[in-house]
């Protein structure tokens, strides 16, 4: 028997066991209602509204406090002697590994084609929002962080939620949030392990093996499966050991060259088609308010750019805590600010760069795509680059290939931080953990298991549910973080000695 037949059968009885409970678990979670012509998941209503009440609860701070976000980056805001293992740039760069990924290229690619240029627009507006609801879940993230003996830092909703609601409503809530915090550590584990490692290996190969060789190379076969799959292992495996300042190390220079290369790349095509940029312009704007051709109309173009926006960036699903908690700062504040960023370069920059380019580019396949044709999301991206660059396709595939590294490193480190709130900080723990994660990327180039990858983002989309709940509930603590933050920005620009200014416990928040 092939090794082929022999993964095929293992995808077979893994998808046959585990489709009802998938299927069952996703129609809850992504339920959708009737809208008009078109239906909306309440999962995509929770998020945007979440970020909708966070943008008005702290007065447009996406807006207001960008500049001041760029200067903590920058390091202008730094204090020596500060708790953390990475500064803010770094902090930032693990962050958005984790959320920049294939999403951005073939994800906009299918939003598009479904909901017509004007979901850019919507897409958007959608990563405007969803900047307040980051900079609310990190500050909150790195308030209630856990600071071990040997330096290293853990945080995330597993250590926010108890520690959070132990503050604000007692023991009864400081047992609630320990059964939350261990439902979070679940599913970001469950979701790390499929989502954030084996598909996004099984993806990159399949880019690699469609791009050198084809169906016939050396590539395509099991042998060339399980040495792309040993190599990616191996180099994910030499990059966890050294932990988050490792991962921090490599991202720090990895994410602003791959996202650098795909903008210019995006730039380039969109100059080499610069008589077509005003009417593309025109049909975003026009789309965004007529959307003709476009199932459920403005509507339907509304929610489907909610939603690529939504589950691009991850604001409000509690991941990005996790990295983010690891920061050099004695002000939580800060480090949300920096968080805010996020969804800015994810969505706003890199999701809308591709939906531009593709809208400008207008290859033949988007428009088949958009009449109905089963074109993958990658197709239409490549082709649109190659309208100007026929080599692209080449440095796509090296693209998704620096995504998809830097997207498994980041959810490597998510799920160390979920296993190790489980199972313990020990580093028998540790080691089982980060052997288990490079045997998940081997297997990612064997094995497809799409039943499991879906039950992964239902888990993880669960998740947000809970998360914002405790963002609503403890939010009142952010809005102090944040006031003693700008306080200490003032007295540094006033040239005042500094201030320690430890956040004190509420007697009444009411």
């Amino acid at each position: 028997m092939s090794l082929e037949s022999v993964t095929n059968s293992i995808d077979d009885a893994v998808s046959d066991f585990f489709e009802p409970v998938a299927e069952h678990v996703g129609d809850f979670v992504f339920y959708a209602v009737p809208v008009g012509d078109t239906e909306l998941p309440l999962i995509v209503a929770w998020l945007v509204i979440a970020g909708l009440v966070f943008t008005t609860w702290f007065g447009l701070i996406q807006v207001r406090r960008f500049k001041l976000a760029f200067d903590v980056v920058r390091g202008k805001y730094d204090e020596d002697g500060s708790p953390g293992e990475v500064n803010h740039f770094q902090a930032l760069t693990a962050a958005v590994s984790g959320t920049v990924g294939l999403g951005n290229i073939a994800g906009v690619a299918v939003a598009v084609s479904i909901g017509g240029p004007g979901a850019t627009f919507w897409m958007i507006l959608c990563g405007l929002l969803g900047m307040a609801t980051k900079f609310v879940e990190v500050t909150l993230g790195v308030r209630y962080r856990e600071e071990h003996e040997d330096g290293t830092v853990s945080g995330g909703p597993m250590h926010y939620l108890p520690k959070g609601f132990a503050e604000r409503f007692g023991k009864g809530g400081a047992k609630f949030g320990k059964v939350l915090a261990v439902l979070a550590s679940i599913m970001i584990l469950f979701f790390g392990l499929f989502g954030g490692n084996l598909f996004q290996t099984n993806q990159s190969y399949a880019q690699v093996a469609s791009t050198f060789g084809g169906e016939d190379g050396f590539m395509a076969s099991s042998a060339g499966a399980i040495l792309f799959g040993l190599v990616v292992a191996a180099l994910v495996g030499l990059v966890l050991l050294g932990g988050i300042r490792s991962i921090a190390s490599v991202t720090s220079r990895l994410v602003p060259a791959m996202a650098g290369l795909y903008i210019v790349a995006c730039i380039v095509v969109i100059v080499g088609n610069i008589s077509a940029v005003p009417d593309a312009i025109q049909k975003i704007i026009d789309g965004a308010f007529q959307a003709d051709g476009v199932a459920g109309g403005v509507l339907g173009a509304l929610i489907v750019g909610f939603q690529r926006a939504a589950f691009s960036n991850e604001a409000g699903l509690g991941s990005a805590p996790i990295a983010h908690a690891a920061v050099k700062t004695k002000h939580p504040a800060s480090e949300g600010l920096v968080a805010l960023l996020e969804p800015f370069i994810d969505t706003v920059i890199i999701c809308t760069m591709t939906a531009l380019t593709i809208a400008i580019a207008n290859p033949p396949s988007y428009a088949e795509a958009r009449a109905g044709e089963d074109i993958g999301g990658v197709t239409i991206t490549s082709d649109s680059f190659e309208t100007v660059l026929p080599w692209f396709p080449d440095v796509l595939t090296v693209a998704v290939l620096l995504f998809a590294f830097s997207t498994i490193l980041t959810w490597g480190y998510y799920g160390l931080k979920a296993w190790s709130y489980l199972f313990g900080k020990s580093k028998t723990s540790e080691t089982v953990f980060k052997a288990l994660w490079s045997l998940f990327v081997v297997a990612g180039s064997l094995l497809s298991l799409d039943t499991l990858i879906s039950l992964a983002d239902s888990a993880l989309f669960l998740l947000s549910v809970f998360n914002i709940i405790g963002l609503y509930l403890l939010t009142p603590f952010v809005k102090r973080e944040l006031n003693s933050f700008l306080e200490f920005v003032k007295r540094r620009k006033a040239g005042l000695p500094d201030v320690a200014e430890e956040a004190q416990p509420a007697k009444s928040l009411d």
